[in-house]
């Protein structure tokens, strides 16, 4: 296989009328989405080149997935832009895409076009479907087999932006070769299969979902797509959750956490559930106990890895009772993937070490293309691997920190830098920064992440009025890179070398928080 689009094709055949797809407005069957994916490829190579990005301006839905597909069969690769980004943010992105082509729907075309966008604009629904693609484009079948035969393995499948220490977010650029591999390991490993029934939570510009997608896909499993304003009411998503006969759940940990403080499970707890998988931030042991409490036969796994080596490098199964006071392993690698740990001197931290804290580094071929349109981000992250000097092999140096325990498994322990997790998103403190010191009041800032509360904390010098900063912020930056607390002070404190004194700052925080 060297193609996910065989994975498609493949369940269209052996599923041909069972659901694909489902959202809280339509669904499609797996023929339907082979079928409609092919129009929409088909049209689609009359507006751009193979191996080009092509935009995809709307939330989550089957008409997404559809126009995902139909992408790839145009020999191109797909970015998701949510419209409830800033126009700032969709600038940005849409400026390192370079595209030649945005697919939208009617209700996103005013957004659109007041970011700037002046290329050429398709419209999901029409894409799709039959009647434009047989009056218009009636010999699409030859052209769409050609350019299968150009698509190598190592083409690119999806980019998904992250958060850029500059102030510029960065496109990930993921191929069909990392998926496959990835894939097929993770639905072997945890058992899913044509039975399942996939509850997507994430957004589709966020790797999660790559797994609920791909993983339904190969397996002929049924994806379920659950609104993401659904979240603001537990009720509808437990509701939604128990009517689709949802039996797996690969879920951001802020997405888990959060129905637990709404009470979405003493509202009813769907039933047939059975698998829960969680990534993105570490899971509160509290959190997870409340969730094992009403699922105390379901597999929990904890999911680990950075958008870049394509959504996990490792798991853990639980297969034990953890206290508050207890430690969550990140667990061993998922095989074809090797996970190792190197010193501040790029020496090789082993098994044999445990308690010795080193940097998590990923090899295999699940690595990231590198980031879209930035080859100094790129040569940055994804190095030569110091331990192999007999031939150059490629790495990603994730910047996470872990040790080794007495149980020879992995342990999470914090950022090599200011890079952080918060509510299922990676994010870069600098970029916060970058923006907040750009508010009309506000001089200077600098921001550190509290882990125990999963609070961003911002100290800046400037006017007191956090409604206008925050107001200001929203226009620049997606609402969770927004801080949730703010400190005014009259100036920042400095180390002898002249930087920010990160350490003071967070000493100051510690000793007033509770006041």
């Amino acid at each position: 296989m060297d193609n996910v689009l065989e994975y498609l094709e493949a369940s269209a055949v052996s599923f041909s009328d069972k659901i694909a797809a489902k959202d809280d407005k339509e669904s499609c069957t797996y023929r339907e989405l082979a079928t409609d994916a092919r129009r929409a490829g088909g049209i689609l190579t009359n507006y751009t080149e193979i191996r080009k990005p092509v935009a995809v301006f709307m939330e989550k839905g089957v008409v997404t997935l559809k126009t995902f597909m139909g992408i790839l069969y145009a020999g191109c690769f797909y970015t998701l832009v949510d419209p409830t980004f800033p126009v700032d943010r969709i600038q940005q992105i849409l400026s390192i895409l370079q595209t030649d082509v945005v697919v939208t729907l009617d209700e996103y075309k005013d957004k659109l076009l007041e970011s700037g966008y002046s290329g050429h604009l398709s419209t999901a629904d029409i894409i799709t479907s039959h009647t434009w693609l047989n009056r218009y484009f009636p010999n699409q079948e030859n052209r769409l087999e050609k350019i299968r035969q150009k698509i190598n393995d190592t083409d690119p499948v999806y980019c998904n932006f992250t958060s850029g220490s500059t102030g510029v977010p960065k496109g990930v650029l993921i191929c069909h070769r990392s998926i496959i591999d990835f894939i097929g390991h993770f639905t072997d490993i945890f058992h899913i299969t044509s039975e399942d029934v996939i509850g997507n939570q994430a957004p589709f510009d966020f790797d999660v979902s790559v797994k609920d997608i791909y993983s339904a896909l190969k397996t002929g499993a049924t994806l379920v797509m659950i609104p993401r304003s659904f979240f603001m009411f537990p009720n509808a998503v437990v509701d939604m959750l128990d009517e689709n006969k949802v039996t797996t759940m690969i879920w951001a940990v802020s997405a888990l956490c959060l129905l637990n403080r709404l009470h979405g499970l003493k509202y009813k707890v769907p039933a047939h559930v059975n698998k829960i998988l969680f990534s993105g931030e570490m899971m509160p042991i509290k959190q997870l106990n409340i969730w094992r409490s009403y699922y105390p036969d379901a597999m929990f796994v904890n999911l680990y890895g950075p958008t870049e080596i394509t959504c996990n490098c490792t798991y853990y199964i639980l297969d034990r009772t953890f206290t508050e006071d207890d430690r969550l392993p990140a667990g061993i690698a998922f095989p074809n993937e090797r996970v190792f740990l190197l010193g501040e001197e790029d020496q090789e931290i082993s098994a044999d070490m445990p308690g010795t804290t080193g940097e998590i580094c990923v090899a295999g071929t699940a690595l990231a293309l590198g980031y879209y349109n930035n080859p100094q981000a790129t040569r940055k992250a994804f190095t030569w691997n110091p331990l192999q000097t007999g031939y150059p092999e490629m790495i990603y140096r994730t910047g996470d920190l872990a040790f080794y325990g007495e149980d020879g498994l992995l342990y999470f322990a914090g950022r090599k830098d200011f890079q952080i997790k918060h509510m299922g998103h990676r994010i870069e403190l600098e970029e916060i920064e970058s923006v907040l010191s750009g508010v009309s009041i506000v001089e200077h800032a600098c921001c550190f992440f509290d882990e125990k509360r999963s609070k961003i904390v911002a100290f800046y010098v400037g006017e007191d009025d956090k409604k206008q900063i925050v107001e200001e912020m929203k226009q620049k930056v997606p609402e969770y890179m927004v801080p949730n607390i703010f400190r005014q002070v009259e100036s920042l404190p400095i180390t002898k070398n002249g930087k920010t004194d990160r350490k003071r700052l967070r000493e100051i925080y510690e000793n007033g928080k509770n006041r």
